[in-house]
């Protein structure tokens, strides 16, 4: 019970922590009203970073969600130019994670990473689909356990300013181990093969539990 009202918070969160507490305490010196705005910017930004447990159902008939948020778009896609994929087509899944969410990002399948690409860019809203071209990303090809690909694309938002990337090439990896982690706002895109979407735009999904698709 504990756990779930005061998480864990990811490592990036510390300095955040340490910086809206000492500015709360500065706050509180001038008045309560400021001192108590401090507070809930203090409690916003240790909710923001949290990085709470979550029971995967490890099952290589299923992709699970890479973040917490909500689903924009269902839809058939070439592959991504970045990674020389677009003359394969893939079935896309965006999930849009708004700055109350869990930005926390989890590999949707156990597999191995082939390649981690990393692509400066804009800060465009995240919900925009010009956002999965134009704006910051990191992209994860994965090759799952049935020799299908599986790419997850971290993307930076409007405020989002930095892609966390916590893996590596080559990288061995189970169904719902940690990606990474975007900061303030962002998407996660998903392209995958031979596996048949399980979710509905305006669904909310949960990382690492709930079931984006099935083959």
């Amino acid at each position: 019970m504990f756990s779930k009202i005061f998480p864990k918070i990811h490592s990036e969160g510390y300095k955040f922590l340490a910086v809206a507490g000492i500015i709360t305490m500065v706050f509180y010196t001038f008045s309560d009203f400021l001192g108590l705005i401090g507070l809930v910017l203090t409690i916003w930004v240790y909710y923001f970073f949290r990085d709470p447990e979550r029971i995967i159902i490890e099952d290589d008939n299923y992709l699970v969600s890479p973040a917490d948020g909500e689903v924009l778009k269902v839809e058939e896609v070439d592959g991504p130019k970045e990674l020389s994929l677009e003359n394969k087509k893939f079935k896309k899944i965006s999930i849009f994670m708004n700055a109350f969410d869990c930005h926390v990002n989890r590999t949707p399948c156990s597999g191995k990473i082939e390649e981690i690409l990393y692509k400066p860019g804009k800060f465009f809203n995240a919900s925009l689909d010009k956002s999965s071209e134009e704006n910051e990303r990191n992209y994860f090809k994965i090759k799952d356990n049935q020799n299908n690909d599986v790419i997850v694309v971290q993307i930076a938002g409007l405020i989002a300013r930095r892609i966390v990337c916590e893996t590596n090439k080559d990288q061995e990896l189970k169904q719902g181990d940690k990606l990474g982690m975007i900061r303030f706002g962002s998407r996660a895109d998903v392209y995958y093969e031979n596996y048949e979407p399980l979710v509905k735009v305006g669904q909310r999904t949960i990382s690492g539990e709930t079931l984006l698709a099935k083959k």
